[in-house]
């Protein structure tokens, strides 16, 4: 854990997503900030080069590192639901955790935990059975390993399937997300579904406070996170990023 974290709450990036000459994200300023490292596997994006320059990243700033898996889709950035049977989805989960837990193995660091990408989070979210298919892939690899999925109202059933495989779960809330009354999240091709910087900070201090956000519809969602998602692909996302630690530090 990041010694700078005074707060019962994480925060947790999707970094490694550069590729070859192609770069993506500016994770040398952001990891200094955050607490986990979703560092992706080479499906979406990230190559091994990329993959060991982040986990090397991650190990000096003493960031907790997780497994970012996808569908194979580099060319849509993983964003891109594909039709898969069950054990061909749990093969290809194990395939990409392996090669981070490899690597960091390989440079003296640990994986802890497991957080689908784009289209997979996505479908893995709405889909009961394809739920189930990934816990059941991240319980039965070879090492225990925790799965990061979105807090919303059905935590609890979500909690209790868990532990039928007997995995360890880790609930994400986003900052700059606007969610559903349900606690889902408002679909990016809607107007406002993607928070600014002022609005984000007052939807974290909001979690941070009440462990409540407000929903596309004015209410208040209840929002039991263990970590919370930030961006940092460009300026703007990291100055959010910055704001939003110094929110986490304050006694």
């Amino acid at each position: 854990m990041n010694p700078l974290i005074k707060s019962s709450i994480k925060l947790n990036c999707d970094l490694g997503e550069s590729f070859g000459a192609w770069q993506m994200g500016l994770d040398a300023q952001v990891m200094p900030l955050i607490d986990q490292a979703n560092i992706a596997c080479g499906f979406h994006a990230g190559d091994p080069t990329v993959l060991v320059n982040t986990l090397t990243l991650a190990k000096h700033y003493q960031v907790e590192i997780g497994a970012h898996p996808s569908y194979d889709d580099k060319q849509g950035f993983g964003r891109r639901s594909v039709k898969m049977q069950s054990d061909e989805l749990k093969h290809l989960l194990w395939y990409q955790i392996a090669a981070v837990d490899g690597v960091a193995k390989s440079l003296g660091v640990e994986l802890s935990y497991v957080k689908p990408h784009g289209a997979l989070y996505n479908d893995m979210m709405a889909s009961p059975a394809l739920l189930e298919t990934v816990m059941q892939a991240v319980a039965s690899y070879h090492k225990p390993l925790k799965l990061m999925l979105l807090a919303t109202s059905s935590a609890a059933e979500h909690r209790l399937l868990a532990k039928r495989h007997q995995l360890e779960l880790l609930f994400e809330a986003f900052a700059d997300r606007r969610y559903k009354s349900d606690g889902s999240l408002t679909p990016r091709s809607q107007a406002g579904s993607v928070l600014d910087h002022q609005a984000a900070l007052a939807q974290v201090q909001q979690l941070l406070q009440n462990g409540t956000v407000k929903s596309d519809t004015g209410n208040s969602v209840t929002i039991e996170a263990d970590t919370l998602c930030v961006h940092g692909d460009n300026p703007a996302a990291v100055a959010l990023v910055q704001s939003i630690r110094q929110l986490l530090v304050k006694p």
